[in-house]
């Protein structure tokens, strides 16, 4: 089953999203594609893009119980190193991301998340998994875990994020409502 929840500021900024698309967003930049190249690798019970995997991360065991969140750290990335929109900055230096610069972010990382949740898919044996893509005033991240029972790396109300555009996809036999 393939899931997606967004908050109301992410349904906001994409607007109408129309029947045709079971996930909304476009093609991935070469840049993007390139992180998955690879695939996934399962080390220790944990997920890992191969490219990842091969910048040599620590074993997943140092997550002391924790694979959710090990693998969100591990799999998260600033989308914005990956798709060509203006990033400013403010005059204390820190980054600031327009709106409209957020969206094509949201959309590329939703294009991500059915590309991560086909690897997935298509796994021997196949691998159930949970896509989180943030875009905000800052930045615009993309994360993702392997669903578990009972875990999840993001707060249950998606509304509760109020900064933040946000929506989650979600591939397996798990997935929560």
């Amino acid at each position: 089953m393939l899931t997606v929840r967004m908050n109301d500021r992410a349904v906001s900024l994409l607007g109408a999203i129309g029947h045709g698309a079971a996930v909304p967003g476009g093609e991935p930049t070469p840049a993007l594609r390139a992180r998955l190249a690879g695939g996934l690798v399962v080390r220790d019970g944990a997920v890992v893009l191969a490219e990842t995997a091969r910048r040599s991360v620590g074993p997943a065991e140092a997550a002391r119980g924790d694979l959710t969140g090990w693998e969100c750290g591990v799999n998260s990335f600033h989308l914005e190193d990956y798709v060509d929109v203006p990033v400013g900055r403010l005059d204390e230096g820190g980054p600031v991301v327009e709106v409209s610069a957020q969206r094509e972010l949201l959309l590329q990382g939703l294009g991500l998340a059915r590309e991560v949740c086909a690897l997935g898919r298509n796994a021997v044996p196949p691998i159930p998994l949970r896509c989180i893509v943030s875009a905000g005033p800052s930045n615009a991240v993309f994360r993702f875990h392997r669903v578990r029972a009972g875990e999840r790396w993001h707060h249950p109300d998606l509304d509760a994020y109020r900064e933040e555009h946000l929506v989650v996809v979600e591939w397996g036999p798990l997935a929560e409502p």
